[in-house]
């Protein structure tokens, strides 16, 4: 994609507005400025980047062929509602959701806490979603220009059998978006991390593979992606590696937000309850992308996320095995500008080791 002669210019008239408004937006509750922050983006208030600017980092995942390997975690854009702008920022793909079948209002408020010395969130959103209806409307007009989307799919709250809602999800977003996550990890909803257990997790994919084959027909299946839980037991990760094989999906994100609080976490939130996300999560989620890889053998594609802020951060998760990688609490401190500054450290850093093409990183730090 050629840069139009002037938008660059026009692009960093825009990135020092974008920094002040980043760091105001700070200033108010974490929702409050959330809601704020999607409203900007779906007016297209933001500075804009291509996406291919380094040819290095070009890549494919689960079959998708990807501009650069850094995209949007779900979480951030739940309701598929700010896609305008975020598109213009130089992501790689973005994920959408959770979206559950149904609207719900998720957990009484406050429920987002900021962490600003330890650079880390805790949030107890709970599946706040619009329902598959509000989300379907807005990704009907999706614009092709916007690269490639995925939605990640929850259950709700009074769901009387979970497997219904993620088929649910499954059928009323398939056509619409380049991949699913099967969100069983979330710890906000209570039960939801028992359906990484092998049975539980093996009838479920089966489901959504059955799903997939009937929505699909002759044509290429659409990759499905389980995001899996950091506070799993080794047996665990075991199983869900074998299961997700076995049941022919095409790739992990490694992984969610951790209840987990190392006892070096000082924060006056500390205690509060929810999924802590951010610089904490760094190391013990590329950990466990490490041991992921070793469980998959390389027959699995892995998303990294936890606790990416920069280029290194990003690169330590492709030579653990990610084939890609997403970020979301750097977003929220830094934002926009941390796309650009993830992507151009990035290539920078292949660019120092002999890499070519960025596939050829992957799992050699492990």
């Amino acid at each position: 994609m050629a840069i139009i002669p002037g938008t660059e210019e026009r692009r960093w008239n825009l990135v020092g507005p974008a920094i002040v408004l980043t760091r105001a937006l700070h200033l108010l509750p974490p929702e409050t400025a959330h809601r704020l922050a999607i409203w900007g983006l779906a007016h297209r208030l933001v500075p804009g980047s291509s996406p291919d600017r380094w040819p290095r980092l070009a890549t494919r995942l689960c079959g998708l062929n990807l501009p650069n390997p850094l995209g949007l975690a779900a979480g951030f854009d739940k309701n598929a509602e700010a896609l305008p702008g975020l598109a213009r920022l130089g992501f790689g793909f973005i994920e959408i959701g959770t979206v559950t079948p149904r609207p719900q209002a998720g957990n009484p408020k406050p429920r987002m806490f900021r962490l600003p010395a330890a650079k880390a969130l805790i949030n107890r959103l709970g599946f706040n979603s619009q329902g598959l209806a509000q989300v379907r409307a807005r990704l009907a007009d999706r614009d092709p220009g916007w690269g490639v989307i995925g939605a990640n799919i929850g259950v709700n709250r009074d769901a009387k059998d979970p497997i219904e809602d993620y088929v649910a999800g499954l059928n009323g977003l398939y056509d619409l978006v380049d991949y699913t996550t099967v969100n069983v990890s979330s710890p906000n909803t209570p039960g939801l991390r028992d359906l990484q257990r092998r049975a539980h997790l093996g009838t479920l994919l089966g489901a959504l593979v059955d799903t997939r084959s009937r929505l699909a027909g002759p044509a290429r299946p659409k990759p499905i992606l389980v995001k899996i839980a950091p506070d799993l037991e080794p047996d665990d990760e075991r199983a869900i590696a074998e299961v997700a094989i076995d049941a022919g999906i095409e790739g992990l994100i490694v992984g969610n937000t951790t209840v987990a609080r190392a006892a070096s976490l000082v924060s006056r939130h500390r205690h509060e309850a929810g999924g802590l996300s951010g610089a904490p999560l760094l190391a013990p989620s590329t950990a466990q992308l490490r041991r992921l890889y070793h469980l998959t053998a390389g027959r699995l594609p892995l998303v990294g996320v936890g606790g990416i802020a920069c280029g290194a951060d990003a690169y330590a998760k492709i030579r653990a095995g990610a084939s890609a990688v997403q970020l979301y609490t750097s977003f929220i401190y830094q934002g926009p500008r941390v796309v650009d500054r993830v992507l151009a450290e990035l290539d920078a850093l292949l660019a120092r080791d002999g890499y070519s093409d960025l596939r050829a990183a992957v799992g050699t730090g492990t």
